[in-house]
């Protein structure tokens, strides 16, 4: 009983190896990992409780992958090319035409925006060209930019001023007099100041 117990003791200590019995010449079991009769049997074990539990693994959460980033486009120069910085404007009409320039030119789904005094003028568009029209006289400022297919900003210029200069109508007149076939024409010589004609007196006899 005694070796029984011993040999059950040994099975539990090398559990993880191959384990085998036989009947020795004293008619004992004996249990052993390396057998020494021919009529030795394998034992097939069940896995000890001493054993090691193989851990499961702890959840890996791998950090999100970075938002791609819109890459950002940087252009050399952009500039407001006609009118130039505090031009004066001589114009009866008040209107102008305003030049942009870009290095390097506009990339694929870019456009030009032109702002007067804080106020977008016309459309957006690829062409460097805007026309104002009827501008009032006085100081104003001028901003470009150059916005992306979503509508954002990708350069803009500081504000960039000029003077616009109407002539009254009272200086066009001065300056070319009217005549008085204009009268009713042009705008400076309106029909109520056409002088009257004075009636010729003939003689009597």
């Amino acid at each position: 009983m005694r070796t029984l117990l011993l040999c059950l003791l040994f099975i539990t200590q090398v559990a993880s190896a191959q384990v085998y019995t036989y009947i020795d010449a004293e008619g004992n079991r004996v249990f052993t990992d390396k057998p020494r009769s021919s009529s030795a049997e394998r034992v097939m074990l069940a896995p000890s409780n001493s054993m090691e539990r193989s851990q499961p693994k702890p959840t890996e959460r791998l950090a999100p992958a970075p938002a791609a980033s819109k890459p950002t486009v940087h252009y050399q120069v952009l500039r407001i090319l006609v009118p130039e910085p505090d031009a004066s404007i001589h114009n009866g009409s008040g209107n102008m035409i305003v030049t942009l320039n870009s290095e390097p030119g506009l990339l694929p789904g870019h456009s030009y925006r032109l702002l007067l005094d804080g106020e977008p003028q016309g459309e957006i568009s690829r062409s460097p060209v805007f026309s104002l029209q009827h501008i009032d006289r006085g100081t104003h400022q001028l901003v470009a930019e150059i916005i992306d297919s979503a509508g954002l900003i990708v350069e803009r210029t500081p504000a960039q001023p000029f003077h616009m200069h109407r002539m009254t109508l009272a200086q066009k007149r001065k300056i070319n007099p009217c005549k008085k076939d204009e009268y009713g024409v042009r705008p400076e010589c309106p029909l109520k100041d056409k002088p009257k004609e004075e009636a010729s007196i003939l003689p009597f006899f």
